[in-house]
């Protein structure tokens, strides 16, 4: 999707009622979104699912971010080390870490 072409992503809902929904699908497939208006008001955005997955994956980034923010700034900074000391600490090597799999929820 071109961040600055969003004109050629809108559609009239009344487009759909003229049988041109596959077309409009098969543009969609292409630029991942289209704004649907009914009488010139946007209505809804429809999304491919790899667009949404997108989306919905930088929010929860985002969520995440802001959750260590606010957890870095309600801290004092001694209570973090960084990965050096930590791995130190566990008399952890990188080789250690090579095959294993980490998955945070």
């Amino acid at each position: 999707m071109d961040k600055y072409n969003i004109l050629s992503d809108i559609v009239s809902i009344s487009s759909f009622n003229k049988g041109k929904a596959g077309k409009i699908f098969d543009e969609m497939k292409k630029t991942g979104m289209k704004i649907v208006v009914k009488n010139n008001k946007p209505e809804c955005v429809m999304l491919t699912p790899q667009k949404y997955e997108e989306l919905i994956e930088k929010v929860e980034n985002y969520d995440l971010l802001m959750e260590a923010a606010e957890r870095y700034e309600k801290s004092s900074n001694k209570d973090f080390i960084d990965e050096k000391e930590l791995l130190k600490r566990f008399k952890i090597e990188d080789k250690d870490l090579e095959d294993v799999e980490v998955e945070l929820d």
